[in-house]
């Protein structure tokens, strides 16, 4: 008797955390995985509202389909809709806390809308869950790197661009 609270909390916590690596693993539903196909076509050809279209049609198909929350993050700052982009990387998230795609995605389009230092935190957590040198951390890093770069005047970068 002393143990039925320890041992329900126990099955709760193995309950909790085996379903969080699901999120990502699980195989969508076919059509919904053949309109992110036609998404992600649709944003190579760079008609990202067209790709946005497919990508919530994919979502109302199959909603328990994580990934395609990162579809609609690209195509959202392809149209240089970084505060977009960044709910679909926060909704990513919170089905799938561990996503290391999600959070350095959120963290380039926090740069892109100017919020570098919340981009830097990104960074730390993308370090500390996979080492400075996955893809992710490497990436994220570049792109802070990039963005905390202070630019030339427009006549040095002629300047530059001549030579």
């Amino acid at each position: 008797m002393r143990f039925a609270p320890a041992a329900a909390a126990l099955s709760l916590a193995l309950a909790v955390t085996a379903s969080v690596g699901i999120a990502g693993d699980r195989v969508p539903d076919p059509r919904a995985a053949a309109m992110v196909e036609q998404g992600r076509a649709q944003l190579a050809e760079g008609n990202a509202q067209a790709a946005i279209d497919s990508f919530e049609a994919a979502l109302a198909i199959d909603p328990g389909h994580t990934p395609v929350f990162l579809d609609l993050a690209q195509a959202a700052r392809a149209q240089q809709l970084q505060g977009k982009a960044i709910r679909y990387y926060r909704e990513a998230l919170a089905r799938d806390p561990g996503n290391l795609a999600a959070i350095s995605g959120e963290g380039e389009a926090l740069v892109e809308k100017g919020a570098v230092e919340k981009a830097k935190k990104n960074l730390a957590q993308l370090e500390s869950m996979c080492g400075a040198s996955c893809p992710e951390t490497v990436e994220l890093a570049a792109t802070i790197r990039l963005g905390t770069q202070p630019r030339m005047a427009s006549s040095e970068a002629d300047k530059a661009a001549a030579n």
